[in-house]
């Protein structure tokens, strides 16, 4: 372990983890717009947005600390890229919403469903692991939990894509909507592929740490 000469301020790591504290609340959100009828969606689509605003102020908090503190606990780059890894996140199951209702979208398919369960998964270890930063302890299990999840997200995917350009899907033929479906499903995976990038930026705090 690296020789701490000076204090270094916590309170960056407060505001980290009060950025990933959005995560659940807005993949919550997420999942509750999919399973919601279509007249129900705009209203949660606003939330989505809102909580989006506020993510992104969470976000800010911590860029202006991280200018202001002289010594940091830790390194300043890796503060940086997981902020915004974290904002990421946030930002992208927010243009999903978005999406869904501006789209006009009627029923989705089910492996859209099975997609937002397992963000809200990846939404709830990061907002765990996240304040494990003050300790590093028990941080692989995350992260090789998270790798896992993103791998079976990937296979889904592929599944919804094939549902929905062999016809099956509720899209149907009808090349709109196909093409509709197809861009909230590779949304929901860039998503994913969000939150994995926010595990390996951890990953690699853990070990610098270590």
């Amino acid at each position: 372990m690296r020789l701490r000469l000076k204090p270094r301020d916590s309170s960056i790591l407060h505001l980290l983890t009060a950025l990933a504290q959005h995560l659940p609340s807005t993949a919550d959100l997420l999942a509750q717009l999919v399973a919601a009828p279509t007249a129900a969606r705009a209203e949660l689509a606003a939330r989505l947005g809102a909580a989006e605003q506020a993510a992104d102020e969470s976000a800010h908090a911590v860029l202006h600390r991280l200018a202001e503190t002289f010594v940091t606990p830790l390194d300043r780059e890796d503060i940086a890229r997981l902020t915004a890894s974290l904002d990421d996140c946030v930002d992208l199951l927010e243009e999903v919403g978005d999406r869904v209702v501006s789209f006009r979208v009627g029923e989705l398919p089910a492996g859209v469903v099975a997609q937002v369960d397992a963000i809200q998964r990846c939404a709830e270890l990061t907002s765990d692991a996240v304040p494990r930063l003050r300790t590093m302890a028990n941080l692989r299990e995350y992260w090789v939990e998270l790798n896992s999840i993103e791998n079976a997200a990937g296979i889904m995917h592929r599944a919804v894509l094939s549902t929905i350009f062999d016809g099956t899907s509720p899209a149907g033929r009808d090349a709109v909507e196909v093409l509709k479906l197809k861009e909230i499903t590779d949304g929901l995976e860039r998503a994913v592929n969000a939150f994995e990038r926010v595990a390996a930026v951890i990953e690699t705090i853990a070990i610098k740490e270590a």
